[in-house]
């Protein structure tokens, strides 16, 4: 399998497909799951000509279960380290929930000052903040994160059932219908990482406080989301970021759950293609 070792002896699994030449688009996954997740993505764009890459983030999927390193620093770390071994220049960064929170941290801590990133794209995103405090009132209560880390610690397979077939992907509201496949993918996926890592993940990505990475950030962002998202609240996260970044496009998706890159794949790749290609993004 394609990977490589990180300094502080991490190995990193990818998928590196397409034209060596041509414009590289990287993907980075949704905790807690792979590179897997962006297949139908990847796909998409590499029969427009791309050079797709995704990687399994540490402790995720076939890289390697670690003891540390379960933080967003260590995330965009690797990305680094990913772009650095495939030397990836003018790439397009495309993060889902945890990943756009590994996305904002690489692109305003390494991907911009070393002039490797094109644009980026954050799709139902964590940044900057998604637990609730004094300062973010709108945030989720931290007794419900500490509910994700008992469940996930006292039966992650069962935990991971329940979240696919139910909030992350709307399955659990009236009238859905369930796509078993989609459920048995979200928990394949879930149950290839370390529980450990899942579990430091959770603080990971609901404590990092990402304000300075977005307004750092320079690059044109689009920023997408639904306004169903039961997962990570969009007015607590895509309409934010859109008031920190410097130059983004907000796209809100009326009914859409917070998987929308599996659900409505077709409408959110066409989306990210017009975005990368320079059109206009059309309103939902």
């Amino acid at each position: 399998m394609p990977n490589f070792t990180t300094n502080d002896g991490t190995t990193i699994f990818y998928k590196d497909w397409g034209p060596k030449e041509a414009q590289p688009i990287v993907f980075h996954h949704g905790w807690p799951l792979s590179a897997d997740d962006w297949d139908t993505q990847m796909l998409f764009f590499l029969a427009k000509g791309y050079r797709v890459v995704a990687h399994d983030r540490r402790g995720h999927g076939r890289s390697s279960q670690v003891g540390g390193g379960h933080d967003m620093d260590h995330y965009a770390s690797d990305a680094s380290a990913l772009a650095e071994h495939l030397d990836l220049r003018d790439a397009i960064h495309v993060g889902h929930s945890t990943g756009g929170g590994e996305v904002a941290r690489y692109v305003a801590k390494y991907g911009e000052p070393q002039r490797r990133v094109a644009k980026a794209v954050l799709i139902s995103a964590v940044p900057p903040l998604m637990v609730k405090t004094a300062s973010n009132p709108g945030g989720t209560p931290i007794e419900v994160l500490d509910s994700y880390r008992n469940a996930l610690a006292a039966n992650r397979s069962q935990f991971y059932v329940d979240v696919a077939s139910g909030p992350f992907y709307g399955f659990n509201r009236p009238g859905a219908k369930t796509s078993q496949g989609i459920v048995q993918n979200w928990w394949r996926q879930g149950m290839m990482g370390s529980a450990l890592a899942h579990y430091e993940g959770i603080k990971a990505f609901s404590e990092a406080d990402q304000t300075e990475d977005l307004k750092t950030i320079t690059v044109p962002t689009l920023v997408l989301q639904g306004d169903d998202d039961q997962v990570v609240p969009y007015q607590d996260a895509s309409l934010l970021q859109a008031k920190l970044l410097k130059k983004n496009t907000l796209k809100i998706y009326p009914g859409f759950p917070h998987g929308m890159i599996t659900t409505y794949a077709d409408v959110i790749n066409a989306d990210i293609l017009s975005f990368i290609q320079g059109a206009a993004v059309k309103a939902a």
